[in-house]
C-alpha cells in the first residue's frame, strides 16, 4: 500500500499529459522535461542533504591522543587506524590540539606534498628504526597544532562544507559547549552522505 507521501514514479506518458495541459507552446520534448525533472530531483536531494546536522553524519568513535602521548605511538595509530588525523585532548576530553600525517612528515623534514614520499611507507620506516630525537620531536605536544577549526554537532552539512572551504581543511573536529570531542566530520563523511542521496 502506498503512503500519501509517497510519490510515484513518474512516466513519459505523465509528461505528455502534463504539456496537453499547458495553454501555450513550449519548444520542449518529452525526453527534455524528463531530464530536467532528473536534473531538479538530484538538486533537491542535495539541498536536503545539506541540511542534515553535523550531528546525523560524524564519525562518533574517535581515536584521540593526549599531548604527552609519545610520537611512535601516536603514528602507530594513524597507521593501525588508516586515519589522517587525530584531535589531542586533555584528561576529560576537551580539545587541546590536533596532529596530522602532514605534522609527522614535516617533523621528519619531509614535504608532506611530496608526491614520492608515502605516509604508511614513511610511519612504517618509523618503526623499522630508533628516531633520532635530534630531529624528529618526541610527544604529540611537540607537533601539534594547537589552533583546531571546530564545529557544533547542531550546524548543519551546509554549514560544516562552507568551513571546510574557508579554513582549507580536510577535517572538522566537533565539540560540545566546553569543547570536549564529540565526534569528527571529514570530507570522505561528506562525499559518502552526498553520493547516497544522489546515486
Amino acid at each position: 500500500m502506498q503512503k500519501p507521501d509517497d510519490q510515484p514514479d513518474l512516466r513519459p506518458e505523465d509528461f505528455r499529459n502534463a504539456l496537453r495541459e499547458l495553454d501555450s507552446y513550449i519548444d520542449v520534448t518529452v525526453e527534455d522535461l524528463m531530464h530536467i525533472n532528473q536534473m531538479a530531483q538530484k538538486h533537491a536531494q542535495l539541498r536536503a542533504a545539506e541540511q542534515l546536522s553535523v550531528r546525523d553524519i560524524m564519525t562518533r568513535d574517535v581515536a584521540t591522543v593526549q599531548p604527552d602521548t609519545p610520537l611512535r605511538d601516536a603514528a602507530r595509530v594513524l597507521l593501525e587506524l588508516r586515519i589522517s588525523g587525530l584531535p589531542v585532548t586533555e584528561a576529560g576530553g576537551k580539545l587541546v590540539g590536533v596532529v596530522t600525517e602532514a605534522d609527522f612528515l614535516s617533523a621528519m623534514g619531509i614535504p608532506s606534498h611530496h608526491p614520492a614520499h608515502s605516509l604508511w611507507h614513511t610511519l612504517e620506516s618509523m618503526f623499522r628504526q630508533q628516531p633520532n630525537t635530534q630531529v624528529v620531536p618526541e610527544q604529540v605536544a611537540d607537533i601539534m597544532a594547537k589552533q583546531v577549526i571546530t564545529v557544533s554537532p547542531t550546524k548543519s552539512l551546509h554549514d560544516a562544507i562552507d568551513l571546510m572551504k574557508k579554513h582549507h581543511v580536510k577535517r572538522l573536529v566537533v565539540v560540545d559547549n566546553e569543547h570536549k570531542v564529540l565526534g569528527i566530520i571529514t570530507r570522505s563523511n561528506l562525499v559518502q552522505v552526498l553520493l547516497q542521496k544522489i546515486l
